[in-house]
């Protein structure tokens, strides 16, 4: 990576759902599934989702902030997650699906700070937003078959998407850009 990227870190759930939104983006290079915030070094998926790691299933985006703006990445994640939900996301359940914003440095704190406390007082939720703003931990990337999912298994990942409610919290919630 060099000095025209930065990396940004989103847990919003299940990863397969949140890598597509990023990857439609200009100025995304990169959007990798992966497990962050635990305490086990090089963690499996089976692991990760026994809940006794401490790990999420995350994202990590490479990104051109020339091209598009740390604001406008947490817009995408805000949009694509129930933030008021602390027990998981949507029919995934448990530790490993909680949602989490990872900043790099001081600057994407302060941007995510002020983008929590814009949505949790100027809604679309009457409940309060709960996703925790962390310091960045270790990334590990998840199993090559996880890589992608959306592309590679479309069938799958639609019927996944949709039955589990995701895809209609989000036209419930979220108008198209």
């Amino acid at each position: 990576m060099d000095d025209s990227q930065k990396l940004a870190t989103f847990a919003g759930g299940c990863f397969w759902c949140m890598v597509g939104p990023f990857q439609a983006e200009d100025g995304v290079l990169q959007v990798k599934s992966g497990y962050t915030g635990g305490r086990t070094e090089n963690p499996t998926y089976e692991e990760v989702c026994s809940n006794q790691t401490g790990h999420v299933e995350a994202i990590q985006l490479t990104y051109q902030p020339e091209k598009i703006s740390y604001q406008r990445l947490l817009k995408i994640f805000w949009q694509n997650i129930d933030p008021t939900d602390a027990g998981g996301q949507f029919n995934d359940r448990g530790e490993s699906y909680e949602t989490a914003i990872f900043y790099h440095d001081e600057d994407q704190k302060q941007l995510a700070e002020e983008s929590r406390r814009e949505f949790d007082e100027n809604g679309p939720f009457s409940a309060p937003i709960v996703t925790p703003i962390r310091p960045a931990a270790p990334f590990y990337d998840a199993e090559q078959y996880h890589q992608d999912y959306h592309l590679k298994n479309p069938f799958h990942y639609q019927l996944y998407k949709k039955g589990s409610g995701r895809e209609s919290f989000i036209k419930t919630y979220w108008r198209e850009d």
